[in-house]
């Protein structure tokens, strides 16, 4: 998969909702999959960031993108609900969604977590994708070969003190992608896996490593193939499991 080399059409007219896709890992995906034929809906909650990303997939000639903007933080099953019923109505169906929007916390001892804190991690990197994956099961429903990307992370596979609620939301992750891929399977054309990007320049990791040399670590587009790999149809039999990106 570190060698794979994704067909110029890979993703061609399929849909694809990327959340996050303002800045860092999302914002190199939705480049990625608009370069290899997607039409990319584009969610977050900075508009400027989204805008930004849009008129770059456009200058270069891709599939015209749409934004979506949504706060995960403040969002409500009524406001994924809403979401279905525009994306049905704009596109009909979904083809995939990467779910790469996640907010780190703080680096602190679970005896000293803030527990307002702790709450908006969870609703951030647990409950908003739950909610946003059920409530657009209907659209990945009518795709004939859906892929759902989650994010994980190291300390998601191994505990490591002060990780917090940043762990255990990518913890937990796993496990929801695995029941939904082991009850999806037998009826479904819909496939789910988590993502481990591992060691990226974003701001996220900026800000967990604070003293770390971003040049000495791989940037975002340098881990797009295990991304086009995931969401095409080249990984149809990949149900199920956590791919490193690394």
């Amino acid at each position: 998969m570190y060698d794979y080399s994704a067909p110029e059409q890979l993703l061609k007219d399929r849909v694809l909702l990327v959340t996050g896709a303002g800045d860092g890992i999302g914002k190199a995906a939705a480049k990625a999959y608009a370069q290899h034929g997607a039409t990319v809906i584009l969610l977050g909650k900075t508009i400027e960031k989204l805008e930004h990303v849009y008129d770059e997939i456009e200058q270069a000639g891709n599939p015209q993108p749409a934004i979506y903007p949504m706060n995960l933080e403040g969002s409500s099953a009524k406001d994924y609900q809403d979401m279905q019923l525009t994306l049905d109505k704009e596109f009909g169906r979904l083809d995939g969604i990467l779910h790469n929007a996640a907010l780190l916390g703080s680096l602190t001892p679970i005896s000293q977590y803030d527990m307002e804190h702790w709450s908006k991690v969870m609703q951030v990197n647990l409950n908003s994708p739950y909610m946003l994956t059920r409530m657009c099961l209907p659209l990945l429903e009518k795709s004939d070969a859906a892929s759902v990307v989650f994010t994980t992370d190291d300390v998601g596979i191994k505990g490591k003190a002060y990780w917090g609620a940043y762990a255990i939301s990518k913890a937990a992750t796993n496990n929801m992608m695995q029941i939904l891929a082991d009850e999806m399977e037998a009826n479904t054309n819909i496939r789910f896996n988590c993502i481990n990007p591992g060691k990226v320049a974003t701001t996220m990791r900026s800000r967990a490593y604070p003293g770390e040399n971003p040049n000495t670590i791989a940037q975002p587009a340098d881990i797009m193939n295990a991304y086009l790999y995931l969401m095409g149809v080249d990984s149809k039999d990949i149900n199920g499991q956590i791919i490193n990106a690394q």
